[in-house]
């Protein structure tokens, strides 16, 4: 048995933006937390990099929605205590055609619950967005506290409050066994480490960690293409100018959502991508472009060209970024259904950085075995009725 103090209270596989802030929940409560890193940090290979990212309370979901007052409230605190700028506020624009089903149930989601927004007609539209090119009878929803996070200084600034707080981050070091049991033992590429609890975030590795472990769980990993256009004239589309982040919801375009960011992170440049993207091994994401990818650039080539003409309608520059699916589009939060001491946040399917405080929060509980401050029963595992116990 190796003596109490070589033992951690919990090791945290996988240092992206849900790992980190688990770590750093559970440094802030004093427990000996090791965050682990496969890759040398900061790197662009999983989904947590990058330069920006939307918040919003726009959801269709109550319970993502009342998740994001507590993850606004975490990411200011974050800011003061790191004296970091995270966050701009920019609104957040949803389109679609008046009779979306999806913009009307997110609009009774935010009334219901409080959150200031406005609905907007389209000729109210033109007037306060000109540079949008509305199809007839689209009509908008702005959220006025949506905005932008930014995603690498928040990584960097979490991982330093993490190490100010007596935790440890320990980057270039990948997991090649997990050995159940109490204490659980960690073994990397570089030396072997004990914890009485262990965090999986490890992304679109996950089911890489867990089939070991007896657990395949429904997951689908994905090669976004990120892509920037650029402006006729710089700054049009920028928050200078007051434009939004948009959302546009109408499916009868794509199969898939549309979002966009006001241009700032590249001067010139507005992020505008496809909700959507290629199945894609992590191992494997800088391998050369499937005809899919073309597809997916070929349809917000079109999007760009039909609704943001101050854009040139081809992309200046496209970067890459893994997403991990769930069937439903909804969170895993759990406890392995074996090992209780194994807990595991995953398929945060393209929408968890903004929710990363609360995520991280709820799994730091699920590792203590305290009581969860949220109801987690729309992130169990078992909502998955094919995962039998056959896999244990």
């Amino acid at each position: 048995m190796a003596a109490q103090k070589d033992v951690c209270d919990v090791i945290v596989i996988g240092a992206g933006i849900q790992g980190c802030f688990t770590a750093y929940h559970l440094a802030k409560h004093g427990k000996r937390v090791l965050l682990l890193e496969q890759f040398f940090l900061p790197h662009s290979r999983g989904s947590s990099h990058g330069q920006s990212r939307i918040i919003r309370r726009a959801y269709p979901e109550d319970f993502y929605t009342q998740m994001m007052d507590e993850c606004y409230q975490t990411w200011a605190q974050l800011e003061r205590e790191t004296g970091t700028h995270l966050h701009r506020q920019t609104g957040l624009l949803l389109l679609g055609m008046k009779e979306n089903q999806e913009l009307k149930t997110i609009q009774g989601t935010l009334s219901r619950l409080g959150v200031k927004h406005q609905c907007l007609s389209s000729e109210e539209l033109k007037q306060r967005f000109p540079n949008i090119r509305l199809a007839r009878g689209e009509v908008g929803l702005l959220e006025e506290s949506g905005g932008v996070l930014y995603a690498s200084k928040a990584l960097r600034a979490l991982q330093d409050a993490i190490r100010q707080l007596g935790g440890k981050v320990c980057d270039g070091e990948k997991v090649m066994e997990i050995k159940p049991g109490l204490p659980i033992m960690v073994k990397t590429t570089s030396k072997s480490y004990q914890a009485n609890s262990l965090v999986i975030t490890a992304g679109p590795w996950t089911n890489r960690l867990l089939c070991p472990l007896g657990i395949k769980l429904p997951l689908q990993t994905q090669r976004i293409n990120v892509c920037y256009w650029r402006e006729k004239v710089p700054g049009s589309y920028g928050v200078s100018q007051a434009f939004p982040c948009f959302l546009h919801l109408d499916l009868s375009l794509a199969p898939h959502h549309i979002y966009g960011l006001p241009s700032g992170e590249y001067p010139g440049l507005m992020k505008v991508c496809y909700h959507h993207g290629n199945n894609a091994d992590p191992e494997e994401r800088d391998c050369p472009a499937h005809f899919s990818d073309i597809q997916d650039v070929q349809i917000l080539s079109r999007f760009v060209r039909d609704h943001l003409p101050d854009l040139d309608p081809k992309p200046a520059l496209v970067e890459h970024c893994m997403y991990t699916n769930t069937p439903d589009g909804h969170f895993i939060l759990d406890r392995h259904p074996k090992y209780d001491n194994i807990v595991i946040g995953a398929g945060f399917s393209g929408h968890g950085f903004k929710l990363s405080p609360v995520v991280g929060k709820i799994l730091y509980e699920l590792s203590m075995k305290l009581t969860p401050s949220y109801d987690l029963t729309p992130f169990q595992i078992s909502r998955f009725p094919d995962l039998g116990k056959a896999h244990l």
